[in-house]
């Protein structure tokens, strides 16, 4: 049985922006039918709410702080590895077609194919504008709506049929021999062309009136209130371009899952998001930092052979578990240094963790622009249950998912919620020393509610250096200048 692994994924496409999520209002026909035949994960996270950082742990298995990729338009650490790489060594033919966002290059990158990927298939958005003449390329301006207005957009000028059509040329030059192929889609991202005959789909379509609507931001932190002083929540609310695209992408994904299965039948194929979107949500456009749903909460689905048909898995899940879950399913090792757990054994009829969480960060929107907050240090963890949001240079969040599944209600100083709080924060403080987070410090510890803490120069005392893998570098020890017998080790004084 050959390995042949087709990852599809979209930029935007927050969970109940899904038929199968129990948003019937949501077109999205072919993505709800992968969902019937395979498994559909309910509680899924992604690591940063916002492009290139989400996107680097689902191809590093390293969180943003750990690779590098802190913001939009930086790019990975020289010593971080891809999926691409490490497979690629193994004798894995990769490909990847569509939006990278990891090379540090500007939001379309740089054109140029990383090494582990098959440079005859690298497609980025930079090779999509090099292919178009500049009067084409305007259609694509962000402050002109055109897929409304009765421009014309033909599914073939689009960035995602370009992309589809190259996935599809890939799957039958390798349908005989071991692949890992990534499809990249933007869409629905904005500027969310599509033909007019989506674009007519909900042009007067509402999103539904949910409580987060009428969030009045009260007890939360100051950054929330000044986001959405700027935002336009009313006009977010209404997106006809931005949920039409949604729908004209999910035809695009069938053409390829189309391809797949009339191609590869040992195939398995993964959809996700890299995060999702407010559209007026608390108040708030687009996304950034915050532990909300409706920016960290994405869409994940499995089918192929040996996958359970049919199955709703409800315990949260993290996006750092996709990478080691891609190479466990290739036989291969899982990296020391990833902390995403392989989902092969629940895909496969096994049962789900039930303690499950998800870390999710934030550092900044991006390099490049001002704006979007600035600096924004949030550090925070999900569970089925829960949900804390630490900000670094603001207000804490907590709050009771089940009792308050809009999360209006900050519980962070409501002493009936201690314990559970201080567990939760201690698991975020763990994460951050086993994740060597570079911003990690007594300040993180030292929060208003948490008065046991008192700040010490020294924070933890430890040192923690970087743990190699078998057959890699292993560092020398910084004090004794040997090689380092352990990565983790107590400070002596």
């Amino acid at each position: 049985m050959k390995k042949q692994f087709v990852w599809i994924m979209t930029d935007s496409t927050r969970y109940d922006m899904l038929g199968c999520y129990g948003f019937p209002d949501m077109k999205t026909p072919y993505l709800d039918a992968m969902a019937a035949r395979g498994t559909r994960f309910e509680r899924v996270y992604t690591t940063q709410p916002v492009c290139g950082p989400a996107r680097s742990c689902l191809f590093t298995g390293l969180f943003p702080h750990e690779n590098g990729i802190i913001g939009n338009c930086i790019a990975l650490n020289a010593d971080v590895r891809t999926l691409g790489q490490r497979l690629s060594e193994n004798g894995i033919e990769c490909g990847y077609i569509g939006k990278y966002h990891l090379d540090g290059g500007d939001y379309f990158g740089n054109g140029v194919c990383p090494e582990g990927w098959n440079e005859r298939y690298w497609y980025d958005m930079k090779c999509y504008l090099d292919e178009l003449p500049n009067d084409d390329a305007r259609r694509l301006s962000r402050r002109k709506k055109t897929s409304m207005e009765g421009d014309g957009i033909e599914a073939e000028f689009t960035f995602g049929h370009r992309v589809a059509d190259r996935a599809m040329k890939f799957i039958e030059e390798y349908a005989g021999q071991d692949f890992f192929l990534t499809v990249s889609f933007d869409e629905p991202h904005g500027p969310s062309l599509c033909p007019k005959e989506y674009a007519e789909m909900y042009r007067d379509y509402l999103l539904p009136d949910t409580p987060a609507f009428h969030d009045t931001l009260e007890n939360k932190p100051l950054y929330q209130r000044l986001w959405a002083a700027q935002a336009r929540p009313e006009k977010a609310r209404r997106a006809p371009e931005f949920l039409a695209c949604n729908s004209y992408i999910d035809s695009e994904i069938g053409r390829v899952i189309e391809h797949v299965h009339a191609l590869l039948p040992d195939a398995v194929i993964l959809f996700t998001s890299d995060h999702g979107e407010f559209c007026g949500a608390h108040g708030f456009d687009h996304k950034g930092p915050a532990v909300y749903d409706e920016a960290a909460r994405v869409p994940l689905l499995f089918e192929g052979p040996g996958i359970c048909p049919g199955r709703v898995l409800p315990h949260t899940v993290s996006h750092a578990d996709l990478p080691a879950t891609v190479l466990d399913y290739m036989g291969l090792r899982i990296p020391n240094a990833f902390t995403g757990r392989s989902l092969m054994p629940v895909l496969q009829g096994g049962n789900q963790e039930e303690d499950a969480h998800a870390f999710i960060e934030f550092n900044r929107y991006e390099r490049d622009h001002d704006g979007f907050g600035g600096l924004q240090p949030m550090r925070g963890i999900v569970t089925d249950r829960y949900k804390l949001a630490l900000h670094l240079t603001d207000t804490d969040e907590l709050y009771d998912i089940e009792k308050d599944p809009y999360n209006l209600h900050n519980l962070i100083d409501d002493e009936a919620y201690a314990a559970v709080r201080n567990a939760l924060h201690d698991r975020v403080l763990t994460w951050m020393n086993e994740t060597r987070d570079p911003f990690r410090g007594y300040q993180w510890k030292c929060r208003p509610w948490r008065t046991e803490y008192t700040p010490d120069w020294d924070v933890d005392g430890w040192t923690r250096q970087y743990d190699s893998d078998p057959g890699e570098y292993r560092q020398r020890d910084y004090d004794t200048g040997l090689t380092m017998q352990e990565a983790s080790r107590f400070k002596r004084k």
